[in-house]
């Protein structure tokens, strides 16, 4: 009896190991263990429902697609409308701590509350986006990036001057009727180059033509931006452009059978009857670029400076070449062939003046009427070199031909 318990015991055993060998009786298959997820995080100024944030997060899901057929698995985390101030700390420090590899702050006005944090967590990367100062800081992980989107807005410009010189030879407006009106964020250098190369796009189409800005300061107020876009309107503006966040200037400009230019998304969608196109950033190569760096070990550029249409990271939205004038899409080319090979250049000084005067010197007057020196002198060679010395605009001249409405910000 003894001797039949042991051999029974002894059977046991066996089959315990061989179930045990098998993966725990399992019937699924043990396949390799998963791909390691690199977090990255995102501070937003807005949310989905502003047309700049669409511009990110679309950047963000390609860069997803196109670093994973690198084998690099992404995982975004986003924090939501937060512009500036303590709340922006707060969302870097949480991101940071969740294991995010990078922290991107999308917005002018978050970088100051970011590089208190960044130094807390120098393995983290912590990108100012459209900023000025991590570039020039003592931290070796904070890092600034903003394509030269000046490019974008003269070739958009260009569209604006086709669609006015077609209304004119149309005669549905007389030459010095040819008025764009302008709806900008603030009175920062970034929004002064914008419009100002936006203008010498229409005007080197349409020379009569002329600028009213309207500044509203905020990054983005749907309500304050229709009803700036309609005073424009009503002050005698026949087409309307924007350096703000969201598509009431659109589909005011269509409610007054106005055509319209955007900027970070197509507009053509909410305002079909108005809106030729749009220029904007296109990030996906920069979030490839930094995750990739972070991935393989390698140093991220503290600048990233002189990247624009040639490189893919400043774009055009598909022309709405049912609003556009004819010839849009095949003039659009041929200028941004000239700015790619550098044989057009967007700030050229023989195309504008200011007080009257040819311009001979990157300073720029304040508001006092004294002037202010940049920190290099970026006039040479016939040009203004807009983004050339640090990737942040700084075209602060306030050239002929454009009015401004107010400057109250």
């Amino acid at each position: 009896m003894k001797k039949f318990l042991a051999i029974l015991l002894i059977l046991a055993m066996v089959f315990t190991f061989a179930a045990c060998g098998s993966g725990g009786g399992s019937d699924e298959p043990q396949g390799e263990p998963e791909d390691e997820v690199v977090k990255v995080g995102m501070v937003c100024i807005g949310d989905d429902n502003a047309a700049y944030d669409r511009n990110f997060y679309m950047a963000a899901d390609a860069a997803k697609a196109r670093l994973a057929e690198e084998g690099i698995n992404v995982e975004w985390i986003y924090t939501y409308n937060h512009p500036e101030g303590d709340p922006v700390a707060v969302d870097c420090e949480e991101l940071a701590g969740a294991g995010c590899v990078a922290v991107f702050c999308n917005s002018y006005g978050q970088e100051p509350k970011m590089l208190t944090v960044a130094a807390d967590y120098p393995d983290v990367i912590f990108a100012g986006l459209t900023n000025e100062g991590s570039w020039k800081d003592k931290l070796d992980n904070t890092v600034n990036a903003f394509p030269s989107i000046y490019e974008g807005r003269y070739l958009a410009g260009v569209a604006a001057g086709m669609k006015l010189q077609e209304m004119i030879d149309n005669g549905e407006i007389e030459a010095d009727e040819a008025v764009i009106g302008y709806v900008g964020a603030y009175t920062f250098a970034e929004v002064i180059s914008g419009y100002t190369a936006f203008y010498l796009g229409a005007k080197s189409i349409c020379p009569t033509a002329t600028m009213l800005v309207e500044f509203i300061g905020s990054w983005g107020d749907p309500t304050m931006e229709a009803n700036t876009a309609q005073d424009l309107i009503d002050r005698g503006a026949v087409l309307i452009s924007q350096h703000s966040d969201s598509t009431t200037p659109a589909t005011t400009a269509q409610a007054n059978g106005v055509p319209h230019v955007g900027y970070n998304i197509s507009m053509s969608d909410v305002a079909p009857e108005a809106s030729i196109v749009s220029s904007r950033i296109d990030w996906t190569n920069y979030f490839c670029y930094v995750i990739r760096s972070i991935v393989n070990g390698e140093k991220v550029d503290q600048d990233y400076c002189q990247h624009g249409l040639k490189d893919g990271d400043v774009v055009l939205t598909e022309i709405n070449e049912s609003v556009a004038a004819p010839g849009t899409v095949s003039k659009v080319a041929e200028i941004r062939a000239q700015l790619e090979e550098g044989t057009l250049q967007v700030f050229d000084t023989s195309t504008f003046t200011v007080g009257g005067q040819p311009v001979t010197t990157a300073f720029a007057l304040d508001t006092d009427g004294d002037f202010v020196a940049d920190s290099e002198e970026a006039v040479f060679d016939g040009a203004f070199h807009e983004s050339y010395f640090q990737s942040a605009p700084y075209f602060a001249l306030r050239i002929d031909g454009i009015t401004l409405v107010n400057e109250a910000y």
